[in-house]
């Protein structure tokens, strides 16, 4: 098969130099989405734009090719679900998730709906051998105000009843403006701690935290969760990446990419509080109607490498200030997520 993208002379280098040697051998992906219907998803007011543009479809192919391009001499294994249906039929994107997770031994979440009746929800898990579930703040009521959703319109109680239940895995993609710091998502992140004690919650992208200003006191309060896990998802800010470990340590930190978002080329930058995606001029389209990018052209464009270097090495960077050592390494990467996903398979 022909390659899936380029991997250019600058992409080699910032590999070999800044990355090949920082990262395990082994390697776990906690969070990546695969699906293979190209239509086009309706656009929702609640999500932005730009992934739509870096990838139409992401078939599990498409993905290990990713891994083999981008990470050469390393054995990179992905926990896969779906991507928001909208529109597309939410059952068919699970069951080519499933049908994935089976033909590779992959570990992987239902992407779930919370209509779902209790019994329902837990049959479908059950039934795909997922390891818990995924949703996003899309699912929840259409009559709801953006910035009034909360995590349970979403992932209602009684699901959650049926993750603590069986000790599954729960990945959360927050909602509302004020991301981490909102102090309804904070309150409703530590009841899930206190209440649901069996589920292991993981929080996307630190919170959707892309910018200084996303945590507040974010980390002050979350530092006294006990089973909180974050990802670092399709984010480049090694500020709060320190801050991360600061509060939660090296136990409680996974390695995400939010694949195929992460094969775009991309530098990211933060400006008046919020985050400007540097990419190559043409290379998605048109992308003038977006906020959240911004088009570099000639010799500024050829600097650019990969979304998924410039995440890694953000996170190498708050490494190094913080003094991690290579095993803190290795369970970021790899052990944590491990963990994570033999104790779902076990307790299921």
């Amino acid at each position: 098969m022909s390659e899936l993208f380029e991997v250019k002379k600058v992409d080699k280098k910032f590999y070999e130099e800044k990355l090949k040697d920082f990262l395990p051998e082994k390697i776990i992906d906690i969070h990546t989405h695969v699906w293979t219907d190209e239509r086009p998803r309706e656009q929702d007011a609640r999500t932005v734009s730009w992934p739509s543009m870096v990838a139409a479809t992401n078939p599990i192919e498409d993905l290990l090719e990713t891994y083999n391009l981008m990470f050469p001499g390393k054995n990179v294994t992905p926990m896969i679900f779906g991507t928001l249906p909208n529109g597309i039929s939410l059952d068919a994107e699970n069951e080519y998730v499933k049908d994935c997770a089976f033909k590779h031994n992959f570990p992987s979440l239902i992407f779930s709906d919370p209509a779902w009746r209790a019994e329902e929800y837990e049959k479908k898990i059950i039934e795909g051998s997922f390891l818990g579930a995924k949703s996003y703040l899309t699912m929840a009521d259409k009559n709801i105000p953006d910035d009034e959703i909360t995590i349970f319109d979403f992932f209602p109680r009684h699901q959650l009843d049926i993750l603590d239940k069986h000790g599954w895995i729960m990945m959360l993609h927050i909602p509302r403006s004020g991301r981490l710091k909102d102090p309804k998502n904070l309150a409703q992140i530590i009841e899930i701690d206190k209440k649901y004690p069996n589920i292991k919650l993981i929080v996307a992208h630190v919170g959707r935290a892309y910018c200084n200003e996303d945590i507040g006191n974010a980390f002050n309060i979350l530092k006294e969760t006990q089973k909180v896990y974050f990802d670092f998802s399709a984010n480049t800010n090694d500020w709060i990446f320190e801050r991360l470990i600061d509060a939660v340590g090296p136990k409680r930190i996974l390695f995400g990419s939010d694949m195929p978002i992460l094969r775009m080329r991309s530098r990211r930058i933060i400006e008046n509080n919020a985050y400007i995606n540097l990419v190559p001029k043409g290379l998605y389209g048109d992308v003038s109607a977006d906020s959240h990018m911004r088009e570099l052209e000639e010799k500024e464009a050829e600097k650019i490498t990969f979304f998924m270097y410039e995440e890694i090495d953000a996170f190498r960077r708050a490494s190094k200030k913080t003094g991690m050592s290579s095993k803190d390494i290795e369970d970021i990467f790899y052990n944590n997520s491990k963990q994570i996903i033999d104790n779902a398979k076990d307790i299921k």
